[in-house]
């Protein structure tokens, strides 16, 4: 008697239908998860993980603390006189200085806090648990987005301190409630297209150690190089123009005028032209490097 050919090749897809039949119901199977709730579902294991290593908030805690105190006092007499203009120093120096300085180094603290989204992506690809992720049936960026989404929790929660700290010492924006809070949301936003940049070193170099330097290398130039603690007009022709070319002069420039009260449309637009930039480079990058390593 001749044995019964079957018709279905060992593997392909009808077997693999007819299995999955039969070990789970067609009517009982979970819906995949969308972009939007795989997201929302990375960004809360992000903040789970806040939960179980507090020492993940020392960046945003002490830091912010210790950076606008030093600045403040020990810096903020002489860097004062140069603002005002009037080389005076001592107590109204500083007071004038406050309000020049706080947006400054609000921004600034944000933007160097940012580079700690790449470590920790390079610490879980190393450990092997991304290669877990991409056996679930999710919208393949929801991994990344959504650890840049968790990390707009630290964001806030550092902005915030640096806030309370900058009223304490004498900050008064004269923009009220609505200026601050508009200046934070252009900041945030900023921030997290800004991450997309450590996404893509973190996934190009091999340890966490490396991808601290390159980070450190890049952001250093960006926020020393800026506004955020003299004007511009205070520095050589030749460099003021970069200076004020660069992506956080820009956005501190916006902030500051936010929090003083006055809504330019300029140069809003100028911080989300930047950062649909950075987005539309360093994303696809980071995708196309993610789906090669992964």
């Amino acid at each position: 008697m001749s044995q019964t050919s079957t018709t279905t090749e060992h593997g392909g897809p009808a077997e693999t239908a007819r299995i999955q039949g039969v070990l789970l119901p067609l009517e009982e199977r979970p819906t995949p998860s969308g972009p939007l709730s795989g997201s929302i579902t990375f960004g809360w294991r992000a903040l789970l993980k806040i939960k179980h290593i507090p020492m993940q908030l020392f960046d945003v805690t002490i830091f912010p603390i210790m950076m606008t105190v030093m600045f403040t006092f020990i810096f903020g007499g002489a860097m004062g006189a140069v603002v005002s203009g009037t080389g005076q120093t001592g107590g109204p120096a500083i007071s004038e200085y406050v309000q020049f300085f706080i947006p400054g180094i609000f921004v600034q603290t944000l933007i160097m806090i940012t580079m700690y989204t790449g470590v920790t992506l390079n610490k879980d690809i190393s450990k092997g648990i991304f290669d877990r992720f991409r056996s679930l049936p999710v919208w393949r960026p929801a991994q990344l987005v959504g650890a840049l989404l968790g990390d707009q929790v630290r964001y806030g929660l550092a902005g915030s301190i640096i806030l309370a700290v900058g009223f304490l010492v004498g900050f008064r924006p004269e923009g009220g409630l609505l200026g601050v809070l508009a200046g934070f949301a252009l900041l945030l936003v900023f921030s997290f297209c800004l991450s997309w940049v450590w996404t893509m070193v973190s996934l190009l170099m091999p340890s966490e150690e490396a991808v601290m330097g390159v980070s450190m290398t890049i952001i250093f130039p960006l926020t020393f190089a800026s506004n955020i603690f003299v004007p511009t007009a205070t520095m050589p022709g030749w460099l003021s123009g970069i200076v004020e070319a660069n992506p956080v002069s820009v956005l501190v420039s916006a902030v500051r005028e936010l929090m003083d009260g006055v809504y330019d449309p300029g140069s809003i637009i100028a911080v989300f032209i930047y950062s649909a930039v950075v987005v539309a480079v360093f994303a696809p990058v980071s995708m196309y490097l993610y789906n090669r390593k992964s």
